[in-house]
């Protein structure tokens, strides 16, 4: 992979450098995405399990799909691209790391700080009093009742129809914003707020770099794009940093 001369000069010089994630980050280790042939909904519609009506009115059922999708992510493992994600907090002064992911893969790969826009499928909470239960038997097929307030337990993440956790949104904004250098890797550009995120860091100045395996709706109005896999790319960007 050639890397421009004005990508690896700006990453020299930055002081803020920012990542976003998305689905296709993911399915390089094997864990299915939304929209691809073969995905996560190529056999439900999302309304039937990912939102607060369709869980309520089925909770077991609902919960033993995410029962089921937290087997299939504990079996996966972090590729290169999160292990370059986990030297680039090592490379640069401020390293800001987004995500779009609730597999857990980027703290499993080593990331300290992370920020998910979704959640993260490995923590739960109840619905009514909001006490977090983040150690679950995958093996528990029909949903749990909290032990303070007897309500039903729910995956933590977010849902069609449920707005994004405030704070985790404002912190990737403000990413977004003082960037110097920003990445969107492995997301469609069309799940909103976070695809707003590129567009916001090139209006506040930011050089904003794509990799994807395939163009997206913002390839065009990006300053580089970088079109491969992510973890390939990511990885031999890692070594050029090294070196030079």
């Amino acid at each position: 992979m050639d890397f421009s001369n004005e990508l690896i000069e700006r990453l020299k010089k930055a002081r803020v450098v920012s990542a976003l994630t998305g689905a296709g980050v993911s399915a390089e280790s094997g864990v299915p995405t939304f929209r691809d042939p073969g995905g996560i909904w190529e056999k439900f519609r999302p309304e039937q399990l990912a939102n607060f009506e369709a869980f309520m009115s089925d909770p077991d059922f609902v919960w033993s799909w995410y029962q089921h999708r937290r087997e299939i992510m504990r079996e996966v493992m972090p590729n290169p691209g999160h292990y370059a994600l986990v030297e680039f907090e090592k490379i640069f002064s401020e390293f800001n790391l987004i995500t779009q992911n609730i597999d857990n893969l980027h703290y499993r790969a080593g990331s300290k700080r992370v920020t998910e826009l979704h959640g993260n499928i490995e923590r739960n909470y109840c619905v009514s009093c909001k006490t977090f239960y983040n150690d679950i038997d995958v093996n528990e097929k029909k949903v749990l009742l909290c032990k303070k307030c007897g309500s039903i337990i729910r995956p933590d993440v977010v849902w069609f129809g449920e707005i994004l956790p405030r704070k985790e949104l404002i912190f990737a904004e403000d990413c977004a914003k003082n960037s110097n250098v920003f990445f969107s890797i492995g997301t469609s550009a069309e799940v909103y707020p976070a695809a707003m995120l590129p567009t916001m860091a090139k209006q506040s100045g930011a050089y904003v770099v794509e990799i994807n395996i395939r163009p997206t709706v913002m390839s065009m109005d990006v300053d580089e794009v970088l079109q491969g896999k992510s973890g390939e790319i990511l990885s031999e960007l890692v070594n050029n940093l090294k070196k030079s």
